[in-house]
């Protein structure tokens, strides 16, 4: 466990990524959980070229757009880079799912449940982009 300045106050060393956790919790007051995942789609999806950084996925279902609405790419930066956390905290106060360059999806959420029924629906949604690529496709009304 850590404060919000990342200092280790108990239990086993955090990961040399959780200064990306406090970054987007000191963001988010509202939140009280962060879940980062390097999940196949959504880490896949990370890695495309020319994807636009201000909405990565389409909202192909009303679930996505409900749950995560718009999501932005911080570009690359290796793990644990601490650069990494200051642009996501950049971002985090409008966009509560954030897709890392080259990594994974990481997402506030009020509890964890809600942090990781955000995550599993970027996933899914992942997955669907990659299914209907070549196909025309119509996004859910925003």
């Amino acid at each position: 466990m850590t404060d919000l300045d990342g200092r280790h106050l108990d239990g086993p060393k955090p990961s040399k990524e959780a200064f990306l956790h406090t970054a987007i919790l000191r963001a988010r007051p509202d939140a009280r959980a962060v879940v980062h995942t390097h999940s196949t789609h959504a880490a896949a999806v990370s890695c495309l070229a020319d994807l636009d950084p201000d909405d990565v996925l389409p909202a192909v279902t009303a679930y996505y757009l409900m749950r995560v609405g718009r999501m932005p790419l911080i570009p690359y930066f290796p793990p644990g880079d601490r650069r990494l956390g200051e642009a996501a905290e950049r971002l985090a106060p409008e966009h509560h799912a954030l897709l890392l360059a080259n990594h994974g999806p990481v997402v506030a959420g009020a509890s964890v449940a809600a942090a990781m029924d955000a995550a599993e629906e970027i996933e899914q949604t992942a997955r669907l982009f990659f299914l209907l690529q070549g196909h025309r496709t119509r996004p859910v009304p925003s």
